[in-house]
């Protein structure tokens, strides 16, 4: 089956157009790509009879269905969880996910768009997670995988990318020396970031229709989400917009941004109103998940934060590892990366209004930080 699209990508800052389905990652001078693909959100297409991403085909800018490479993921649960300050708050179960995080939506999406152009090698650098997504969904797909990764990286993560067959490079350097790397490489080969690549969004942006399902098209007050690259966080701007403007939902729900204390540049460019993140200084985190010192996408995360009338909230290590210690105790095993997120909703829910409706995640198992979570316990 093939549904006819409009798509394709555009130049962030010059709008330059270029065809979506040829194998192009970036524009002129390397500049970053957006994707133009309108999307009239319409409840009634969405496939019921399937409870995967799959369900929302005709909103995702795959052409032929053929072409899906899918694990069947997706429809994560929505549980209510009441903590121990007497907060409320709905969670999404993405750390149910194939790889054990909520980067397989946006490698499903990203890895169909690479193997319908027919590519056969492709290059990412992560701190685990997407590395070990992407490199998942190449398998599947067949396409040889070269992951780029910080010295640093669980030992638990750096296992499971090598399990799929995938070439590990680790760097001697910081998530930042990682990218910049991975980057180079990526100039003879096709880069598959989920930072870079525009099409990754298309799939994160799934969090958002599986939330409005789940409740029953009443939109939350507030999505809690971690903020790092920031793949989360655009998809998700995305995905309500769509809704929005297509006129299912009345408000775009604010979207409050989580960093770690030690490694906060949105927080930094929002408050100095710049975004040149060259001169910003960060220190070791705990959740090296959302550690990234210079996101390329930065202006686009706060764009989303303030156009949804958010806030970003930073957390110290202390206040990740008491939330950590929190979920375990109720018998949910998240990686310090997602205890980030639920301290940071934790803290945004002192100050607000305790009859909100909000909506967080579990977005990484922690099954892949027993190396961390030792220590800790």
């Amino acid at each position: 089956m093939t549904i006819k699209m409009e798509i394709s990508l555009v130049g962030i800052e010059s709008k330059e157009v270029f065809d979506a389905n040829s194998a192009i990652w970036h524009g002129n001078n390397y500049e970053l790509l957006d994707l133009n693909f309108p999307v009239l959100f319409d409840p009634k297409k969405i496939d019921s009879n399937r409870n995967d991403l799959l369900r929302y085909r005709h909103f995702l800018p795959i052409e032929n269905y053929n072409d899906f490479v899918s694990f069947s993921e997706g429809f994560t649960p929505l549980i209510k969880i009441k903590f121990s300050s007497g907060l409320i708050a709905n969670i999404k179960l993405d750390f149910l996910f194939p790889t054990g995080s909520y980067k397989d939506r946006g490698s499903m999406v990203l890895m169909s768009k690479i193997g319908s152009l027919g590519l056969k090698k492709i290059t990412q650098d992560s701190s685990g997670n997407a590395g070990a997504s992407v490199a998942a969904y190449a398998a599947k797909a067949g396409i040889n995988c070269e992951v780029f990764l910080p010295f640093e990286t669980p030992n638990s993560k750096v296992a499971q990318i090598r399990a799929y067959n995938a070439s590990v490079n680790k760097v001697n350097g910081n998530r930042k020396e990682t990218a910049a790397i991975a980057f180079e490489a990526a100039k003879s080969n096709y880069y598959a970031s989920h930072s870079f690549n525009p099409f990754f969004f298309q799939g994160t942006k799934t969090f958002a229709y599986e939330v409005m399902e789940q409740q029953n098209w009443k939109t939350p007050d507030a999505v809690v989400l971690p903020a790092g690259n920031g793949t989360l966080l655009i998809g998700c701007y995305i995905g309500f917009t769509e809704m929005f403007k297509s006129g299912v939902i009345s408000k775009i729900p604010k979207l409050i941004a989580i960093q770690s204390e030690n490694c906060a540049p949105l927080a930094q460019l929002q408050k100095n109103a710049l975004f040149n993140m060259q001169s910003f200084v960060t220190t070791d985190t705990i959740a090296e998940g959302i550690a990234i010192p210079n996101p390329v996408r930065a202006k686009q995360m706060i764009e989303a934060i303030e156009g949804s009338l958010g806030e970003i909230i930073t957390v110290t290590e202390s206040e990740i590892i008491n939330a950590w210690k929190e979920m375990a105790a109720m018998g949910y095993l998240i990686e310090p990366t997602s205890a980030a997120t639920i301290a940071g909703l934790l803290k945004y829910g002192l100050g607000s209004n305790q009859t909100e409706n909000l909506v967080s995640l579990f977005s990484g198992t922690g099954l892949k930080s027993m190396d961390k979570i030792q220590k800790m316990i």
